[in-house]
């Protein structure tokens, strides 16, 4: 374990913080988006799908950056990013807005793969606890950040609604200082002996790697699609634009416990396959859920609390096979760039998918029906990476 801040942990969960808010906050304004700029569904899709595609590209890039710079200084860069980003789109265009939403998505994924590798090098001791921290924080601030997105744009003009939920970047940028003296760079490595870990063969060439991709890929899908357009589901069967913004809230707050269990879990016997079977049922049993002609709030909020137990539970289930089945901070990078180049790139299918669909048939059952086919696969991955102790195997 290496010397870090003593505000390390804090300035780590605020950039868990910054890796869902600004993605998390767009379903409660898509409906505004689309009336200012007037935007079809598919376009508005995109909205959420251009970050995940951006996670695609940028993720083994980043990896490979914070080989040569350090963990600290390239996570600082890309919060620089992330914040332009984020104010790019308070202005009133459509360019800007785009751009913006670009720009965000690349100043999110530095987060996304170093800070599993940023816990492995600075707690090793205490790996699942600083998980617990991270994945607690990301999901309560996205969670929290849905729920007040729809009350303020209830009251305010969607300008001021952006701006005031990105302070959180600029707050972020001034508490990570504090890391940068702490940067650390891989040494280059002069014999076999000396550095045997880093003789392994490329991630990409692994076939649990490719497990893992899926596995992160297929709860990312899932979990953005839903997230994106539970709103406008729920609008649709009758619920007010209050109530289906609440219950999308839900869905985010329900995996919040599986930030402290799921780390704890995975530790013990059963712990991995229990969470798996969470998974499944999470989302499954929830988006079938929906299916049934059941239009009362209790059973819509029962539906979206179980999807956000599978939710909650294969998010932080992929952050611990990142850091469960590699033995070094450099390895967790090297996996969590793969898993999630390949996995986001699954994932941002899933949100501009689902829209196509609703527009094609018309009817959310189709889209229901689809997620629920996607959760059975990601269980069944699942189930695969518990059946092995390291990627190199």
């Amino acid at each position: 374990m290496q010397k870090h801040s003593r505000f390390l942990t804090i300035s780590m969960m605020l950039v868990a913080a910054n890796m869902r808010l600004p993605i998390t906050i767009m379903p409660s304004l898509i409906q505004s988006f689309k009336q200012n700029f007037n935007l079809p569904n598919s376009l508005a899709g995109m909205l959420t799908t251009i970050p995940l595609l951006t996670f695609a590209v940028m993720s083994p890039i980043i990896a490979k950056l914070a080989r040569r710079f350090g963990n600290e200084h390239v996570i600082y860069a890309f919060l620089i990013i992330l914040a332009i980003g984020s104010y790019l789109r308070v202005i009133p265009s459509s360019a800007a807005l785009l751009v913006g939403t670009l720009l965000v998505g690349v100043g999110i994924d530095a987060g996304n793969v170093l800070i599993p590798a940023v816990i492995k090098d600075n707690f090793f001791s205490k790996i699942s606890v600083a998980t617990s921290e991270y994945t607690l924080s990301m999901l309560f601030v996205g969670a929290l950040g849905t729920g007040i997105t729809g009350i303020l744009i209830k009251k305010y003009p969607l300008a001021i609604v952006m701006g005031l939920l990105s302070v959180i970047s600029l707050i972020n940028l001034v508490t990570w200082v504090s890391n940068l003296k702490y940067n650390v760079r891989e040494k280059a490595v002069t014999t076999p002996a000396e550095n045997k870990q880093f003789l392994h063969k490329s991630v990409w060439k692994l076939p649990l790697g490719w497990v893992a991709a899926a596995f992160f890929g297929l709860q990312a899908l899932v979990y953005y699609s839903l997230l994106t357009w539970m709103p406008s589901l729920l609008i649709s069967q009758g619920y007010s634009s209050v109530q289906a913004n609440n219950m999308a809230t839900l869905l985010q707050l329900g995996g919040l416990p599986f930030a402290y269990l799921v780390p704890t879990l995975a530790l013990k016997k059963h712990g991995v396959a229990s969470m798996v079977a969470v998974t499944f049922v999470g989302f499954v049993g929830g988006t079938l859920g929906l299916t049934l002609p059941i239009h009362a709030v209790f059973w819509a909020t029962l539906m979206n609390l179980l999807m956000g137990f599978g939710a909650g539970a294969s998010f932080n289930l992929a952050v611990v096979f990142f850091t469960t089945k590699t033995t070094n901070g450099f390895e967790t990078a090297d996996l969590s760039g793969m898993a999630q180049s390949a996995g986001y790139l699954l994932a941002a299918v899933g949100p501009v998918l689902f829209g196509y669909l609703n527009n094609l048939v018309h009817s959310w059952t189709i889209v229901l029906l689809a997620a629920a086919i996607f959760a059975t696969l990601l269980a069944l991955s699942g189930v695969v990476m518990n059946q092995h102790t390291n990627i190199y195997e």
